[in-house]
Parts: C-alpha cells; structure tokens; sequence
C-alpha cells in the first residue's frame, strides 16, 4: 500500500506560486463540474483510499473548499456500529450515495474491508473473499444505474508516511490524526502492501480502474488528482443568469434599526489583542 522510499527530492518541488496559481485554476473548473451537476442532475462519488497520512484529506479539502456542501459533500464514515456490524456489508455505504445533482466524495469507503478489516482482523477470511468478489459486481450497479464513479489510491513512501506521523505528534491541531490504528500501519507495513495487491487484482477493473496518486509531495499529489477527476469528465460550462445588482441599497425610509443596547454582542476579541501590542 503505497512505495518503499520513492519520494520526489525537494529541487523538484513545485513553486508556491505555480501550484497556488494552477490550484486556484482547478478549482475553478471544480466550480464549473458542480454546476454542471447541478443543471444535468448527474451524479459523482469519487473515492479516495490508500496509507494513512498519504494526503487525502488534503486533496479534499482543495476539493470542496469553494464548492456547496448542498452539491458536495464528504462522508467519512466511524467504525461501523454493532447493528451496522450485522447489515449488508455495502449498506452504511449505499445510505451516503449521491441523490441527482449531487457529488459525493467517500474519505475511505467499502474498501476498508480490504484493507485494515483484513490486517487487523476485523473480517472473517470468508467476509474478505466474498468482498473481493461481489465489490466488482456492486461497482457495476452503481455505473449502470448512472452514477459516474472513479477511485484514487494515495501511494505514499514509508519513510514519508513516518516523517508525516512524527510531525503530527508535536502538532496541537493535528495530533488527533494520530491513532494507535495509525501507528499499527508502520508496523504491519508489508501486510498491508500484500492486502492491497490482492486488492488491486481482483479491483482493478476495466470498468471501474483505480488510479493511483503519488503523494509523496503533496501539493504535486493535489493537483495531479483533481487535474486528472477533471479529465474523466465530460463536462461543460452551463450558461448563469445574469445577476444586476443596485448601485445603492434600496432604503424607503420606514425602517429603523432597534437600539445596540437591546442585543447581546460577541465581545471584540480582535480589539484586545491589538491593545496588548501597545
């Protein structure tokens, strides 16, 4: 799940103002493939799988961050529940599908049956072969029914993967993202590579390829994804309503606004920090 030590060297990086400039352009056409969505009612899950801390959420966040979360939204689902553990292994996930106009992107998603479910021990070796066999098929119906479906695995080097948990366990806004799950995955590193092989073959199909992201650096990761959704896309700008607006708000003169003393205002926090610089 992901190469051994085949990370980009730092020359090679990307300029920050090349990938702000191309990010800030693919989002852009993000925002045409929503309202193209929209206006044609498609429907779009994009999953995205691979190692732990290879960047997925990262790519997601660029993603939706200038889109609706009434047209796009994420479901990153918990560990399942003990009434979930007895359902139809697909149907937590068939419960979060996109309804017509909407694009739904899956933080992981029923591949985690081939993945942890499998090195940890959480499936049976019967519930991961019939995964492995009836995925495809429920793939099928998805596409059949319409939904435009594509999968990306994050291919993350171990000694990136390390050096990324290492920073997150001195980092107060990230340290949450480091599990004892997650430090299970530097341990199990080749059991999880073979899951993942076998995953891939039986997967991988014509119909529903899986595309993988190098992510070793991560902004080089971001755009190569959402350049790449794009293209798989048959997608076209949709005419919008011209919008005109007054030159001045439009006043009739009957309204005044109530008293600032009838409402609770939030205190001025900037207000204090600007007075302790003095």
């Amino acid at each position: 799940m992901g190469s051994k030590s085949q990370g980009k060297s730092k020359e090679s990086k990307i300029p920050n103002k090349v990938y702000e400039a191309e990010l800030f352009r693919l989002q852009t056409e993000l925002v045409s493939l929503q309202e193209w969505v929209k206006a044609t009612r498609a429907r779009i899950v994009v999953i995205f799988e691979g190692r732990d801390a290879a960047g997925k959420g990262g790519t997601i966040k660029r993603i939706t961050e200038y889109l609706s979360p009434r047209i796009c939204r994420v479901a990153a689902l918990p560990a399942p529940t003990d009434r979930e553990k007895g359902q139809w292994y697909y149907q937590r996930y068939v419960a979060h599908l996109p309804a017509p106009g909407e694009i739904v992107l899956l933080d992981r998603s029923w591949y985690n049956r081939a993945g942890v479910e499998k090195v940890m021990g959480f499936c049976t070796p019967e519930e991961h072969t019939r995964f492995l066999r009836q995925t495809p098929i429920f793939e099928q119906m998805l596409i059949d029914d319409g939904i435009l479906l594509r999968k990306y695995w994050f291919s993350v080097s171990d000694d990136e993967q390390l050096r990324r948990f290492r920073a997150r366990m001195n980092d107060p806004v990230r340290q949450w993202k480091l599990s004892p799950m997650d430090l299970e995955s530097v341990y199990r590193w080749e059991d999880y590579s073979r899951a993942k092989d076998e995953m891939m073959v039986h997967t991988d199909t014509a119909l529903c390829p899986w595309f993988v992201v190098e992510s070793d650096v991560k902004k080089h990761a971001r755009l190569n994804m959402i350049s790449h959704l794009l293209s798989t896309i048959d997608y076209e700008d949709v005419p919008r309503p011209k919008v005109t607006l007054p030159k001045h708000p439009i006043e009739t003169g009957n309204y005044h606004r109530p008293p600032r003393s009838l409402s609770k205002y939030v205190p001025d926090h900037v207000a204090a920090l600007l007075g302790g610089d003095h």
